[in-house]
């Protein structure tokens, strides 16, 4: 499956990006689903960055996320519904690969714009899907980018009716 940068991504889609963005910068924790050695989920809480034209993923050392990360780089992240889980603003999720950062010298360009905990691991998202569900009207509203593909925006009404593309 193809994978994008962040900046890629804001490149092709850019008020969806900033969309995105918006939302998840809404709330400092989010959740992280990675996979277990047995295949299954783990469900923890993260914070994300966006920074250098990346999202990154920072995490405790030898945390079972960044483990199961070096393991198996698949993620999703979900942004944080907020203390009224009404989700006015909507709700977005970005799944793909976790690549972890070692290169000493983008370490150190993190650690000293963002100084977060020492030590910790250090992923850069490869993007491979985003996804924000909004409530317009009476519809319930999907968009969904994929790298090297256009926007899909998907239309359901709140009575469930068939959806429709636009």
């Amino acid at each position: 499956m193809t994978s994008s940068s962040w900046e890629e991504f804001q490149s092709a889609q850019p008020a969806f990006a900033d969309a995105v963005q918006a939302r998840f910068e809404q709330y400092k924790h989010h959740v992280l689903a990675t996979l277990r050695k047995d295949g299954s989920p783990r469900v923890t809480g993260l914070e994300v960055n966006f920074r250098f034209g990346e999202l990154w993923l920072g995490m405790m050392p030898n945390s079972r996320k960044a483990l199961d990360l070096l393991r198996d780089p698949r993620f999703a992240v979900q942004a944080n519904p907020g203390p009224d889980a009404e989700m006015a603003d909507g709700d977005v999720r970005v799944s793909g690969r976790a690549v972890e950062v070692t290169d000493p010298g983008i370490l150190a360009r993190f650690i000293e714009e963002v100084k977060p905990p020492e030590p910790f691991h250090l992923f850069r998202a490869e993007l491979q899907e985003v996804v924000r569900t909004t409530l317009e009207s009476e519809e319930l509203v999907v968009q969904v980018w994929r790298p090297g593909k256009p926007l899909r925006t998907i239309h359901r009404a709140a009575d469930y009716s068939a959806p429709y593309e636009t």
